[in-house]
């Protein structure tokens, strides 16, 4: 069965370009993020990872730590690393996991037989520091992935968890924001002083935490 929005993410232990990994301890109390891609040595996964390598520090404001997998062995992840440092300017800083048995992306549903039997689509899940899946986002082999709006996702997620709110259409991190209809008014007056109704289910505030 599919995985599904607030299931556990399975846990597993498997190498990496850079030694093992159990996933569940190397994420601890941080958010993550978990992406496959269909192969090593391939154009547009050459564009990903570098520029998954050149947000690093975005991430990492964000406590939030990324890992990448594919079918292909620790040592394509090695000599693949080379290229994509030499090719995209960017050193990758995050481990790289080798899935040749393919138990991490049936674990996970990365194969998709319509598409290709053997290679991983581009799937994407974003985990909470409670180990839950916060998002799904799956995208064909064809089309790279834009990961300025994957970490506009992470600020929302992270936003909204603390806060009882909600991000419309767009929402950029700074903007205003919806509060939830869980909220009454007489709460909403209290936490968010100076909100304004558009309509009764429809009310907006500045963003919380910013001045």
């Amino acid at each position: 069965m599919a995985l599904q929005l607030g299931d556990i993410a399975p846990d597993f232990t498997a190498p990496t370009a850079d030694g093992e990994i159990n996933f569940h301890e190397w994420l601890g109390e941080s958010w993550g993020i978990l992406f496959s891609h269909p192969a090593d040595f391939t154009p547009v996964c050459t564009t990903e990872l570098g520029k998954v390598a050149q947000l690093s520090a975005e991430f990492a404001a964000r406590n939030t730590r990324v890992a990448a997998v594919s079918v292909d062995s620790s040592e394509d992840h090695r000599r693949w690393s080379q290229d994509i440092a030499e090719t995209q300017g960017h050193e990758v800083d995050f481990p790289m996991i080798a899935d040749p048995d393919r138990r991490v992306s049936s674990l996970y549903g990365m194969i998709h037989p319509n598409a290709s039997d053997t290679a991983t689509v581009r799937s994407v899940f974003v985990i909470g520091p409670d180990k839950r899946i916060k998002l799904t986002l799956t995208y064909p082999a064809s089309t790279g992935r834009n990961f300025r709006e994957i970490l506009r996702v992470i600020d929302s997620l992270q936003l909204t968890a603390e806060h009882q709110v909600a991000t419309p259409a767009d929402w950029e991190d700074g903007e205003d924001v919806i509060i939830t209809p869980a909220v009454s008014d007489a709460e909403a007056a209290r936490r968010f002083p100076g909100y304004k109704t558009i309509k009764p289910y429809l009310r907006v505030t500045n963003q919380p935490g910013r001045a």
